[in-house]
């Protein structure tokens, strides 16, 4: 007799609650549900794939045994979330993921009360938990505070700080390290779980209390022996040592897909009164969708794509990706000058830096998620006479920039920064725009700032950077493809601190930074087809400022315009304070700044949040005809053109 198909079960799931009130012989389906929901959602939206897919067990169990949302779970990063999404409410949502108006790629503390804790950037999840954890603790109330953080996520020195500190919250705190990679203990097997449900259960931690009394009361070289015989024996079944001497008790390793597993380890962690633990599990990334499993790094971020075939849709042909017209310039220097060498923060591919490695292996640093050290690692090449790249996006480069101050532009060191995903960059959303670095940069002593326009300029300013040995230099530019340029045989190498008149006027001047320039020049059109003959600037640098190009475009025109794909300090701020300080406010100048709005957008196509952002040609138009009091009616009968 065939098998009757089964009722399905993520239809009667809505919130955790109604997952607890399944049978445990039932969670199995569930997850079998959830994951084919996730690759469909994910087929038609494109986002993150292969984590969100590596995590379907561990997600189901952890909402089945935890009483979220009271007891606080943190994703560490949060692209792994998805299926977390799904089963918090959110599932009639989740085909709108990284669009405008809808669901964020990551967990946003607006968007659901079962995301307590936002995260986009990497390790930032125990410290987060600790928080929580804490806070319950002095405020005496329940609840326990669980971590979620990937094996990748552990390379950052934060994630340490955070476990050298959480011996206070005892019992509240679970660190679950989801091992997707390489193991860091034996392998998993029967073996192996029954060792975690073992170690994990009240009988054994009992006796271990019982044990720490009765040694207590020997001499303390028998007191010392005996605990490191337990965890000399522990160490060795489980390999949980490095852990153990951060203040955790660990537990594992176990089979992250098998619920039979995982549920009992995880409920007695719950029940414990040891603490704080860590629970290592080992899952796959990709698990359960062959062309995932088969090319993670691949299906880690996606676009749309057939779930029946695993083929992504392409975008149509055009000019290269700015990533790609770096890493070509600067493989072309390094072929030419033996000190050029890259570093990287666990973004090979994405920094375009992979095509380095492969070339160049023994010039090649992948220094894991550990921006800070990617930085002093580059000042001390430096010092030493290499000439380095670190090519670190925007948004990432935050997360060092006590070392770009202190170790780089103090001791005026020629380390290169190359500056990936600057301005706004779409589906990322807020977490990951680059909208800060021109002001966090350009207002550093010693510093040299530049943005490329198109491709052309930044091959330019690749190379202008790899001969540049007077101090640190940053060249900006953004994510998507460049404008169609013919890319230069010969790299030009350009004089710090001088723009280029792309377009001569007479009335209006458009001072551009980087690549609203394309815009700059269709606003141009516009003003020149109403009568207003306007000049366009490139300046290349934010700093140093091309003073005498400045002094004459605001001095021989009306009305000037600044334009750039940053917040509020950037180009616009060091113009103005230029026109202050050699007293052209003071003759009556008419100048504006057009920058990033002063609030983080969410996601979108970046298209779309430009013109959100007032970026757009139509927005310098507007700028422009304000400034100058015309309207147009006025210029339509030619009055005052």
């Amino acid at each position: 007799m065939a098998d009757l198909p089964k009722t399905p079960l993520l239809d009667t799931v809505d919130t955790p609650q109604d997952l607890r009130k399944l049978a445990p012989a039932q969670l199995r389906q569930l997850a079998d549900e959830l994951r084919a929901e996730t690759i469909s959602a994910v087929g038609s939206t494109g986002g993150h794939l292969g984590s969100g897919l590596g995590v379907v067990e561990l997600t189901v169990a952890i909402h089945y045994v935890f009483n979220t949302p009271d007891d606080r779970l943190i994703w560490d990063v949060g692209h792994q979330c998805y299926p977390h999404k799904i089963l918090t409410g959110r599932r009639d949502r989740i085909r709108t993921i990284r669009q405008g108006g809808g669901l964020s790629g990551f967990t946003k503390r607006s968007e659901s009360e079962y995301d307590p804790f936002g995260a986009a950037h990497s390790s930032t999840s125990i410290s987060a938990a600790l928080g929580f954890a804490i806070a319950n603790k002095l405020n005496e109330a329940p609840g326990k505070a669980i971590a979620v953080i990937g094996d990748g996520a552990m390379s950052a020195g934060m994630a340490y700080e955070a476990m050298n500190n959480a011996e206070a919250a005892g019992n509240r705190l679970v660190v679950i390290l989801n091992d997707n990679d390489m193991s860091i203990a034996p392998p998993v097997g029967g073996l192996s779980a029954y060792l975690a449900r073992l170690i994990s259960s009240s009988e054994y931690l009992g006796l271990r209390e019982l044990a720490k009394r009765f040694t207590r009361k020997l001499s303390r070289r028998l007191t010392v022996a005996a605990g490191k015989a337990e965890e000399f024996a522990r160490g060795m079944a489980t390999g949980g040592t490095l852990f153990e001497e951060l203040g955790f008790y660990y537990v594992g390793p176990i089979d992250g897909h098998n619920l039979e597993h995982l549920i009992p380890v995880l409920e007695n962690v719950r029940d414990s009164e040891q603490g704080p633990i860590l629970i290592h599990v080992v899952t796959k990334k990709g698990k359960g969708y062959a062309p995932a499993e088969a090319a993670a790094d691949k299906y880690h971020g996606v676009q749309k794509f057939d779930v029946i075939t695993g083929a992504q849709a392409k975008a149509p042909p055009g000019p290269p990706a700015y990533t790609k017209v770096f890493a070509d310039a600067l493989l072309a220097e390094a072929e030419r000058d033996p000190a050029v060498c890259a570093i990287t923060a666990a973004m090979p591919s994405g920094t375009g830096l992979d095509k380095f490695q492969a070339t160049f292996p023994d010039r090649t640093f992948d220094v894991g998620i550990a921006e800070q050290h990617a930085v002093t690692f580059a000042a001390g090449l430096a010092a030493q006479g290499m000439r380095p790249f670190c090519a670190i996006y925007s948004t990432f480069l935050q997360r060092a920039y006590d070392q770009v101050v202190h170790d780089v532009a103090i001791q005026n060191l020629p380390v290169r920064f190359a500056i990936d995903r600057a301005g706004l960059v779409g589906a990322d959303g807020a977490t990951h725009a680059g909208s800060f670095d021109v002001t966090y940069l350009a207002s550093l002593p010693n510093f040299v700032v530049m943005a490329a326009a198109d491709e052309v300029e930044l091959v330019h300013m690749t190379h202008t950077a790899a001969l540049h040995d007077s101090g640190p230099i940053a060249l900006r530019y953004p994510r998507g493809n460049g404008v169609g340029l013919e890319l230069p045989k010969v790299p030009e190498r350009l004089e710090i601190g001088k723009g280029r008149v792309v377009r001569e006027g007479k009335k209006v001047a458009i001072l551009s930074l980087g690549t609203r320039l394309a815009e700059a020049l269709k606003a141009a059109d516009t003003l020149e087809a109403k009568g207003l003959s306007t000049t366009v600037a490139d300046l290349r640098f934010a700093k140093p400022l091309d003073e005498d190009l400045i002094r004459r475009l605001l001095t021989t025109h009306e009305v000037a315009v600044t334009i750039e794909e940053g917040a509020i300090g950037g180009l616009g701020a060091h113009v103005l304070t230029l026109a202050s300080d050699t007293g052209l406010i003071d003759a009556g100048l008419k100048l504006r700044t057009m920058r990033l709005p002063d609030a983080f957008q969410d996601q979108d196509k970046p298209e779309k949040q430009y013109d959100e952002a007032g970026l757009n040609a139509a927005n310098i138009v507007d700028t422009v005809l304000k400034a100058l009091r015309y309207n147009e009616a006025e210029l339509a009968d030619g009055v005052r053109a």
